[in-house]
């Protein structure tokens, strides 16, 4: 068989192919997904849809949106100095507890927020024992916990609203400990400190 007869053998399969092949990648363009250009609206962004032109739509009356309801004991208002638990020494060592494994990576054992990754570059929190936290109401520091605030997260989902009270109370004992006054502390511990400037 010659050279050209072999090539018009050859063609008709060759038109098959490139057509099935046309075909085929035509197909392909609805399969294309661009994340970028999903038929989605952004929050905030007009609708020619709904009336008002804003496609985030207001809370109807009296309901409440899914994971906004505070039903436990432990919710207080956040200008709120109340607190719901009794203050004891196993508190204030689960709270201590707590706060090394949640709070100190960024506010330091201390408080004054110098935590590792503070010193690793990241934004400095504020210390504990600036006025301004001094005088903020319990309620504010449990808030902060359960919601975050700026660069720190919400914990409310890893830590639970009774270990966010002991955490509270141990960022008191913290300030506390910045700003206590010999006469206000117990007659033990005004010894050892007696004892201790003596011994110098």
């Amino acid at each position: 068989m010659s050279r050209a007869r072999r090539h018009l053998t050859r063609f008709p399969l060759l038109l098959a192919a490139s057509a099935c092949s046309v075909l085929f990648l035509g197909g392909c363009d609805h399969l294309h997904q661009d994340m970028a250009t999903q038929p989605k609206y952004r929050p905030l962004s007009p609708s020619d849809f709904f009336r008002d032109g804003r496609s985030e739509r207001p809370l109807l009356e009296n309901t409440v949106a899914r994971g906004s309801l505070a039903n436990d004991e432990f919710v207080i208002p956040k200008d709120s100095n109340a607190f719901p638990l009794e203050v004891d020494q196993a508190l204030l060592e689960r709270g201590q507890e707590r706060f090394t494994a949640f709070c100190t990576p960024c506010h330091g054992l201390q408080g004054d927020g110098n935590g590792m990754v503070a010193l690793r570059g990241m934004k400095h929190p504020p210390s504990y024992h600036i006025d301004r936290l001094r005088e903020a109401p319990n309620g504010y520091f449990y808030d902060v916990i359960t919601n975050g605030f700026g660069q720190m997260y919400s914990y409310g989902v890893q830590i639970p609203p009774r270990d966010r009270w002991a955490i509270v109370a141990y960022v008191r004992a913290l300030q506390l400990s910045r700003d206590a006054h010999v006469s206000e502390l117990p007659a033990e511990l005004r010894e050892k400190l007696s004892q201790g400037d003596s011994a110098k």
